[in-house]
């Protein structure tokens, strides 16, 4: 029993000797793609979550409160300005306006009956008048006396005093006129109110009230809103870093400048899709947010179709300009212990060398430092090798490899 395990102990021994002599074997250099590094002109952005309003906003409310009785268009449908939406009911408004015209007939006739009580006030001032004036010489000449005089001049007084009386009632009067037809006006112009129309041309929004509802110019919510989308804006926000460095990288000596020489923006819609017009940044709030410690940009964006609505998201895409600077595949990086890494090239041998990245756009990784143009990088599989790895170098179109990169992300 003891020779036949004697001889399977070897054997098992010669076994692993031999796995282990085929493991230190050396293997063969490890054939990769490789690029080299270049110089190119790429276009980053920068992208910032975006909320997008009309051009102008109008809540719709009524100006006088009453029941809709008709809802005259529906939500969606674009609008011409004083263009009718809604309709209330008239009939208490009809009988009010018909109480005051028959009010301004009635002050009309206090009218006429003052302006006839002047011209009566007027004659016996005249009549009383010309009996002073009939009288005044006779006194003087002593042939009358004077209590004659002194009476007819006490009436001429009265009549004086009753021509002023019938004046200020004939004022008061006209004023009741007045009275009487801003009451009218004002009757009437409710009844024009009782029809809510378009203030602006534009789109109607949700209609949140209908035919029934009881609606009044306090009420918290809105009928409805219209919404001129002939031009939209796109509001964003930077927190108070990206700001300054906005500030810092922007062109220009004032805001107004910087602004001004921005290049246009585009906006990526929420299924993913880029919008076919670009925006342009026209304001800045000028000052940060103390609540959310962000300041807001306002981008204008051309809406020719109308596909773009009030409500509506997306990201706004800020370009980032990059001339003549250095980039690599996207593939030809690996990050290790917070530093990125590429492998060069050099003498057949896969050296790991540090480089800076500054953006990562189109597939490529832009780099600051670390490489130079004309370098030898390896361009995929970085992950399965180490320092100093023997590699056999399979030159590959840059482009090449661009297109065979899946990102996983859009920029």
């Amino acid at each position: 029993m003891s020779k036949p395990i004697f001889i399977l102990a070897l054997t098992s021994l010669t076994v692993l000797s031999c796995g282990k002599k085929q493991q230190e074997a050396p293997q063969g250099p490890k054939t990769v793609s490789t690029v080299k590094v270049e110089t190119r002109n790429v276009t980053g952005y920068t992208s910032f979550p975006a909320s997008i309003e009309g051009r102008i906003n109008n809540d719709i409310r009524a100006k006088i409160q009453g029941y809709i009785t008709q809802v005259l268009v529906d939500e969606g449908q674009y609008v011409q300005r004083g263009q009718p939406l809604f309709r209330l009911e008239t009939n208490t408004l009809s009988q009010s306006a018909s109480a005051a015209r028959a009010g301004v007939g009635a002050a009309r006739s206090n009218v006429s009956a003052a302006e006839a009580n002047v011209k009566a006030a007027q004659a016996a001032v005249a009549a009383a008048q010309v009996e002073v004036d009939k009288l005044r010489p006779l006194v003087e000449k002593n042939i009358i006396s004077s209590v004659q005089l002194q009476t007819a001049q006490a009436n001429l007084s009265r009549a004086q005093a009753q021509l002023s009386q019938a004046v200020a009632a004939r004022a008061q009067a006209q004023a009741g006129v007045s009275q009487a037809q801003a009451n009218y006006q004002g009757a009437q112009e409710n009844i024009n109110y009782s029809i809510i129309r378009a203030p602006i041309s534009g789109v109607v929004g949700k209609i949140n009230m209908r035919t029934g509802s009881l609606v009044g110019p306090s009420d918290p919510t809105a009928i409805t809103t219209v919404s001129d989308t002939s031009e939209l804006y796109a509001y964003f926000s930077m927190n108070e870093s990206e700001y300054l460095d906005f500030l810092k990288n922007s062109y220009g000596a004032t805001l107004a400048e910087k602004l001004k020489n921005m290049p246009a923006v585009e906006l990526v819609l929420a299924n993913g899709e880029v919008y076919r017009e670009k925006g342009t940044i026209k304001a800045v709030t000028g000052q940060i947010d103390a609540t959310t410690g962000t300041i807001q940009f306002r981008v204008s964006l051309p809406n020719p179709q109308k596909l773009l609505s009030n409500g509506n998201t997306g990201t706004i895409r800020v370009p980032k300009l990059y001339s003549g600077v250095l980039v690599v595949p996207e593939t030809a990086t690996y990050e290790q212990q917070g530093l990125t890494y590429v492998y060069k090239v050099e003498k057949d041998t896969a050296r790991n060398t540090a480089v800076k990245i500054i953006d990562r756009v189109s597939n490529m990784a832009v780099i600051e430092s670390g490489v130079k143009k004309g370098e030898t990088v390896v361009a995929e599989g970085v992950g399965t090798l180490r320092p100093n790895t023997p590699v056999k170098p399979q030159p590959k179109r840059f482009d090449d490899i661009l297109k065979g990169i899946t990102p996983m992300f859009d920029n």
